[in-house]
């Protein structure tokens, strides 16, 4: 398979949005919560805060690390998502364009955000 421009985009807006989808969205919290303890504490405000630290040891604790690095869960995202386009490409490439479109999607909302904010 020959990698062009249009190509690598498609394959990084994937990569992204496939990234942020196992990082930080609620509907794949069931996937990270195996691996992290869920502390709750107070504020000066009074307000409880929620932090997610990753389990002690073990596989668990490596699974915790490496999803709550963001750059970390990048990399095999992306190696993912590269070899199953290079794999299965006839297959792959309708789930690798709907992630690359809702990629696009989410920074364009996060642009409207910022400025709806300012």
């Amino acid at each position: 398979m020959k990698i062009t421009l249009l190509n690598l985009l498609i394959l990084s807006l994937a990569s992204f949005r496939l990234t942020r989808l196992l990082v930080f969205d609620k509907i794949t919290e069931f996937l990270r919560d195996p691996f992290f303890n869920e502390i709750k504490e107070e504020n000066e405000d009074g307000e409880i805060e929620v932090y997610y630290l990753p389990k002690e040891r073990g596989v668990k604790k490596f699974l915790g690390e490496l999803l709550s690095c963001y750059w970390c869960t990048g990399i095999w995202a992306s190696a993912g998502i590269v070899g199953i386009s290079l794999l299965y490409p006839i297959v792959s490439y309708p789930i690798i364009l709907i992630l690359a479109v809702a990629g696009i999607a989410s920074i364009l909302e996060s642009i409207v955000q910022y400025f709806i904010e300012k």
